[in-house]
């Protein structure tokens, strides 16, 4: 038998810390209203979508007997977290990770989603749903109530004829929807934006898969850093966008400054497919390889000239510095010596001292009315 208890479950490689849980009320709520529907669904037919950490795709395994589950997370901490959860417990031949797309839904009649906080996330997903899922599909997406909204039930209700609210529980609902319409349109993604209001001389098309971070607009953290593209280390060959979402900054790196090759990496699934499309539609595609990875877990030792960041200070719903220290400490582990590390960053988190302990000098290069930009040399 599996040995499966939720309180075994654990964040890491994701950060840890006393407010931050691998499981809550929700995924137990999203179980128990699933529950018939899991005992009665084939091998196969159950698909997890966005479980945090495996609380929904192991509770579906040990606790409601699924085989052959799919499941899909967008970030490779939470998947990499799923994995080892699911070794602790035994239950690692119970699953298996793939991209969203018909392979993950095919046939698929029961379908476990954490709802995630971007409606333009929910929208992809639930319209990948309706076009490759079961016609006979139930979606239990649930959530905490404070971060649910009436527009997702909005956008569920693009993509689908029948949707039931579950009663609250514990600050948590479900949101039940079925009778998927009939496909008569194209995909949606990603979606495209050209932009030629950036810095002087540069144009961008920027792609985005519904995941990922400010979708095709440009956030004006990274608008301001844009700024200071040609003043960044001038005689480095070879930089790293890191946590690159739509891969605003490696694009545009490798348009102002042709001799540079680039590494464009983020966790994201969806912010690594929108790199890709972003990289094509601007034609660097030569130049800058997009990779998923765990901030910079695949890259080795001082091996980098030149790092861009500009990192997040949520980790899902929580206002965490943690996911930026890690960003750092990775940063200062990749940068050789002289490298410079450049950041931009909301002034009051006051990353400064941080950035100075962890990768080394530390000044301030520009700062207006939000936003600090400064570089860190390693």
């Amino acid at each position: 038998m599996p040995d499966f208890s939720f309180d075994r479950l654990r964040r890491h490689p994701d950060v840890e810390a006393e407010n931050l849980f691998a499981v809550d009320a929700s995924d137990r709520l999203i179980l128990d209203e699933a529950a018939a529907d899991l005992a009665a669904a084939g091998p196969g037919e159950v698909v997890v979508l966005e479980d945090h950490y495996g609380a929904l795709t192991l509770g579906a395994a040990a606790l409601h007997g699924a085989r052959g589950i799919r499941t899909h997370q967008d970030g490779l901490s939470g998947e990499q977290a799923l994995a080892r959860n699911a070794a602790e417990s035994g239950l690692a031949e119970a699953y298996r990770s793939l991209p969203l797309g018909e392979e993950l839904l095919a046939g698929a009649r029961v379908v476990l989603l954490q709802l995630p906080r971007s409606l333009s996330a929910l929208d992809e997903l639930a319209d990948a749903v309706r076009r490759f899922a079961s016609p006979h599909v139930r979606v239990f997406a649930g959530g905490r109530i404070k971060h649910m909204t009436i527009a997702m039930n909005e956008v569920l209700g693009r993509h689908f004829g029948e949707l039931r609210v579950s009663p609250a529980r514990q600050k948590s609902r479900v949101l039940i929807a079925s009778a998927p319409l009939p496909v008569t349109d194209a995909p949606a993604w990603p979606r495209v934006a050209r932009h030629d209001d950036l810095a002087p001389g540069l144009s961008l098309t920027v792609c985005a898969h519904g995941a990922a971070f400010a979708g095709t607009t440009i956030d004006i953290g990274t608008r301001f850093l844009l700024e200071f593209l040609d003043r960044m280390k001038p005689d480095a060959g070879s930089a790293i966008d890191l946590g690159c979402g739509t891969g605003v900054l490696a694009a545009a790196l490798a348009r102002r400054r042709p001799g540079l090759r680039l590494i464009a990496t983020d966790q994201s699934a969806a912010a690594v497919a929108s790199a890709r499309a972003t990289m094509e539609a601007n034609g660097v595609t030569e130049r800058v390889r997009v990779v998923r990875d765990d901030a910079l877990g695949s890259r080795p030792d001082a091996s980098a000239e030149l790092i861009v960041l500009n990192p997040p200070f949520h980790i899902g719903s929580s206002v965490h510095a943690g996911i930026a220290l890690k960003l750092f400490e990775d940063a200062a582990r990749v940068l050789r010596p002289g490298g410079e590390l450049w950041t931009v960053w909301n002034t009051h988190l006051g990353y400064r001292p941080a950035l100075t302990r962890i990768v080394g000098p530390t000044h301030q290069v520009a700062r207006n009315a939000k936003f600090t930009v400064t570089v860190s040399t390693r």
